[in-house]
């Protein structure tokens, strides 16, 4: 995680000044990382191999969500 997002690599850029939107960031982060992003060890999401969703969503689908 620390690698894929800036706000955890250095404190001068893209920190968060509120608690609440670092927690904001880090779900969004998980939801792309877990239902969008495809691995490459496994071929398919983590979501699909968990059985939790049968395709790889959109970033629309997540927007939808919120």
């Amino acid at each position: 995680m620390r690698m894929n997002m800036r706000r955890f690599t250095r404190l001068t850029n893209a920190f968060s000044k509120k608690i609440e939107n670092l927690g904001y960031a880090v779900a969004l982060h998980f939801m792309y990382y877990n239902f969008c992003r495809i691995h490459k060890t496994l071929r398919v999401t983590p979501a699909m191999e968990a059985r939790v969703t049968d395709h790889v969503w959109g970033i629309e689908e997540i927007i939808k969500l919120i």
